[in-house]
């Protein structure tokens, strides 16, 4: 993110508390940022609250606490304060950035088995309102390496199709933001690596901002532009707080 440029995603001081069967979580979020063109890795092991930062920054959890928690999408779209629409339990306006402006790739694809690839790619973009396909859906399979892909059925394609089609899923109708949630833990090293380049590639080269979940640090560790991480500690026999901190790039501090 160049010096002086607007984070399309900024939160500072926030915090999210859940409480289960008698045992308290805490995470405590600082300082969060990622910009256009940015591929941010989000690392450490299971159960330190990645999934919890990563369900906050997608609009489907609502921080418990926030001295500021806000969205520039860019492109002449005035900045949200994400803070004041929880407050206000706006959720169309909340639904409204999930549908126009997130792009999302779950673990496991999440392609719907009766659906064709070209169909399943589409489905954001019908939901959104905006046309589907056409010249930038075949630019984008192309460049994924999944254009032949596209009139075939989910379970006919390997693991790492499915994993690229769901990266093209999330980008095909044009979100400024993609999450993905743990998106190389399915494949091996080899794929792992040629999934994050393309991220970072088409994260740089349609400058949308891109947020990816994972245990590897050594995966993210040269095509992430920044890390961060997290410090886990057992506050007493029934609670537990994790503070989200930065790392800088190729994880180091």
């Amino acid at each position: 993110m160049t010096a002086g440029a607007v984070p399309m995603v900024r939160l500072e001081g926030v915090s999210k508390r859940r409480a289960q069967g008698g045992s308290v979580f805490e995470l405590q979020v600082p300082s969060f940022a990622v910009g256009a063109g940015q591929v941010v890795a989000v690392v450490g092991a299971s159960g330190c609250g990645k999934s919890t930062l990563l369900d906050l920054i997608a609009l489907v959890m609502s921080p418990s606490a926030a001295q500021c928690f806000e969205m520039s999408p860019g492109g002449g779209v005035a900045t949200c304060d994400i803070r004041r629409l929880w407050a206000s339990a706006d959720e169309a306006a909340l639904a409204a950035l999930r549908r126009d402006y997130l792009g999302y790739v779950l673990q496991t694809g999440g392609l719907l088995p009766f659906l064709s690839v070209r169909d399943n790619v589409g489905l954001p973009g019908r939901i959104k309102g905006a046309p589907g396909g056409g010249a930038r859906l075949d630019r984008l399979a192309a460049r994924l390496g999944v254009a032949a892909c596209l009139e075939r059925m989910p379970d006919s394609l390997s693991i790492g199709q499915r994993q690229r089609v769901a990266i093209l899923r999330a980008l095909a109708h044009g979100p400024r933001l993609v999450l993905a949630d743990e998106p190389t833990a399915a494949v091996d090293k080899a794929r792992a690596r040629a999934i994050m380049d393309d991220m970072h590639a088409l994260a740089r080269d349609e400058g949308v901002a891109v947020v990816v979940v994972t245990h590897d640090v050594d995966l993210v560790a040269e095509s992430a532009d920044l890390t961060y991480t997290f410090d886990v500690e057992q506050v007493n026999a029934q609670e537990t707080r994790s503070v989200c901190r930065g790392l800088g790039r190729a994880g180091r501090a």
